[in-house]
């Protein structure tokens, strides 16, 4: 496949090994957070045709959302806890 053949609309943008990588639906992500006096939960809601992405291979990139929002509520001594919904 030649570069000029990729429509950017359909396989996003195009990296350097020349990949290309499908962004997830911009409009069909919602997030709600629900606080409580020790715990804070995040309502992650997503488009079905977008759950994979949001959770990555292996679950590495729910995972890392999960560790970043841990390590801002350990400063605020509180627990934080991620659902990914569908």
């Amino acid at each position: 496949m030649h570069k000029e053949d990729v429509d950017e609309q359909t396989y996003g943008n195009r990296w350097a090994n020349g990949k290309s990588y499908r962004w997830p639906s911009k409009k069909k992500v919602e997030a709600k957070e629900i606080e409580g006096e020790k715990v804070t939960v995040v309502e992650l809601k997503v488009a079905p045709e977008d759950l994979g992405k949001v959770i990555g291979k292996q679950g590495r990139t729910a995972r890392a959302m999960r560790v970043i929002l841990a390590s801002v509520a350990r400063k605020e001594n509180k627990k934080a806890v991620l659902e990914i919904l569908e």
